[in-house]
């Protein structure tokens, strides 16, 4: 009976995204539904893992194209030089209101790959070289496409400090917040001192095409301030 519930409710929502002409919040699917924001967020994920629906840059729902097969979409080295060339502006715009170091990612098989840069200007910062490959599971650049791309989970989570995810719960269950939330983390999970937080990128179709990213000192960062730089990139646009 619960999963005929379910059903029923994935159903309505599909039908109340087709019938918009825009973009949906999910407080307003949660509203439409009369369920709570919860259970909304989880029939919407559902939605989109299915390939029903997506999510645009400012994470509210529409109708997908097409069912999608979930396999990682092959991008053409002009599509990273556009999204790279788009998306320069906000990383400078980012780096020079917060004063730390911005990146930009794309997926490679099971890493991410960084395909641009913005220094900071402090004289403690944190560098990443262009070029540079990192793995999934602590990088926040990485648990962004884990979270809202079609990166396939790594097998063997390495513990590179203290700090590193290596059970396949713990890391599914930090990927929950990060959905819930907007951008992941990655709290001296890769490289000890180092803290990041980053967002997912996405292409016209609503599909992830990259990561934009913010790396910082943890000396510098606590928890309160890398949450307020979570909210920062999460804002940012290439508008």
């Amino acid at each position: 009976m619960r999963l005929l519930q379910s059903l029923t409710r994935g159903l309505d929502a599909l039908t109340y995204l087709r019938t918009n002409r825009g973009p949906v919040r999910l407080t307003e699917i949660a509203s439409v539904l009369g369920v709570d924001k919860s259970i909304a967020a989880h029939l919407l994920k559902t939605l989109v893992a299915s390939g029903y629906a997506k999510q645009d840059q400012s994470r509210r729902y529409l109708v997908s194209n097409g069912k999608s097969s979930g396999e990682p979409v092959q991008r053409t080295l002009e599509e990273v030089v556009a999204v790279k060339e788009n998306w320069r502006p906000a990383l400078e715009r980012i780096a020079a209101s917060t004063g730390e170091c911005t990146h930009l990612a794309v997926l490679v098989g099971q890493r991410v790959w960084y395909i641009d840069k913005v220094d900071s200007t402090l004289p403690l910062k944190v560098d990443h070289p262009i070029g540079s490959l990192s793995p999934l599971h602590c990088t926040a650049l990485g648990k962004a496409f884990l979270a809202f791309g079609h990166a396939e989970m790594p097998s063997d989570l390495v513990a590179h400090t203290s700090h590193t995810l290596t059970s396949a719960r713990a890391l599914a269950e930090d990927l929950e917040r990060t959905r819930e939330r907007g951008y992941a983390i990655d709290d001296e999970e890769f490289t000890d001192g180092i803290r990041c937080v980053a967002r997912p990128v996405y292409d016209e179709h609503g599909e992830m095409i990259a990561t934009a990213g913010i790396s910082c000192p943890s000396v510098r960062v606590d928890a309160t301030r890398l949450a307020e730089l979570g909210g920062i990139i999460l804002r940012e646009s290439v508008n």
